[in-house]
């Protein structure tokens, strides 16, 4: 069996020597966001190559330049920076979702996800996509287009919950939210419930001292550690949530705040928990409080180009109201070459940014590299 490693590797079949496809653009890579899916796939327990290759370019949070565009291309222009979704439909003339745009609720499951699963992603210096695949980012919003991705997942669990909102026969001005998890998704969830006049709480494993639980302060948020508070302190510290919005991808951590959803509430999921033994946990008082107190849960995964719009606006949204705080949700800036071992090493909660190029340089460049 032929080694598995996770390297940099010299293309020799390079994307700007090939003419571009109708509705295609060549965009270069300027950053790349670090996040568990890429460690999981390093690890080699998740993700595929795609068909009749062996090696996957890593990568599927990107902040990309226009570098040239193809015939049929007519919103892009060369030095606008955009960010390119990660989900492409399946084939299935069955699947509604996927036929009419909406791969992200895909319901065959057949879909491909550059950087994760049957199609290269963009840890490399160059790379093609089609035009409808790209999402403009203002200048102004910059380096911080790299959160692109990652907020979309927040932004289309935000639609999810208004469209679940409206069986209420009533509006909710006091709303409170629970955010479980200081990592990357949960910090920039509870800004987005700031952001949206939402009390905001993350209940998270870090002290209540630490960096991450400040950087939640700083956005007017509160912190709570759950090595000093159990649930149950919690809500009789601060009373029960009208949403919940789950960030670990622990099943242990997650299911146990049940107690703290309030009547009425939603309990939303959106980590991807690695493979593991059953846990217990009380099926009868779960569902009989569901039923009682109409409560609901529901997942949310990926996201199609309206959320990923909606992700832009809420970024020009954080620099308005707390500017310092969103560029500190970027803890850690790499080069390429850095990549390698960065991927390797445990990930610590921290977002990490993979600095490949600077907007603005020459089309052409002496060689090309790509992690995977």
């Amino acid at each position: 069996m032929a080694e598995r490693v996770v390297c940099l590797v010299e293309e020799e079949d390079r994307p700007d020597a090939r003419p571009l496809a109708y509705g295609h653009a060549l965009l270069r890579t300027l950053a790349v966001g670090v996040c568990g899916t890429d460690r999981e796939i390093a690890a080699f327990t998740y993700g595929s190559a795609p068909a009749g290759t062996d090696r996957l370019v890593l990568g599927h949070e990107a902040l990309a330049e226009v570098v040239q565009t193809g015939d049929g291309v007519v919103r892009l222009h060369p030095g606008d920076l955009v960010v390119p979704t990660v989900r492409r439909p399946c084939t299935r003339v069955e699947c509604p979702a996927c036929r009419v745009g909406h791969q992200d609720f895909c319901a065959t499951g057949e879909f491909i996800e550059r950087g994760i699963c049957g199609a290269d992603g963009f840890m490399t210096e160059l790379f093609v996509e089609e035009e409808r695949y790209l999402v403009p980012v203002p200048p102004a919003v910059g380096e911080l287009g790299v959160l692109v991705e990652p907020l979309s997942v927040v932004a289309k669990a935000f639609a999810q919950l208004d469209a679940t909102l409206t069986r209420l026969p009533w509006d909710d001005d006091g709303a409170r939210g629970l955010v479980l998890g200081a990592g990357p998704i949960g910090v920039l969830a509870a800004m987005a419930l700031v952001a949206n006049g939402v009390r905001a709480v993350v209940y998270s494993r870090e002290p209540k001292d630490g960096d991450r639980a400040l950087l939640v302060r700083s956005v007017g948020a509160d912190y709570v550690s759950s090595e000093s508070t159990d649930v149950p302190g919690l809500v009789r510290r601060l009373g029960r949530f009208d949403v919940i919005i789950e960030a670990v991808g622990v099943p242990e951590f997650a299911f146990k705040t049940l107690p703290a959803l309030a009547a009425n509430g939603a309990f939303i999921l959106t980590g991807i928990p690695a493979p593991g033994p059953a846990i217990g946990f009380d099926a009868s008082g779960l569902m009989r409080d569901f039923v009682l107190q109409n409560q609901l849960m529901f997942g949310t995964v990926n996201a199609g180009r309206k959320s990923y719009e909606a992700a832009v606006r809420m970024l020009e949204q954080f620099l308005i109201l707390f500017p310092a705080p969103a560029r500190r949700v970027i803890a850690r800036r790499i080069a390429l070459d850095e990549a390698p071992a960065s991927l390797r090493a445990a990930g610590g909660g921290a977002k990490t940014v993979i600095h490949i190029a600077e907007a603005g340089r020459a089309t052409r460049d002496e060689g090309l590299r790509a992690a995977g």
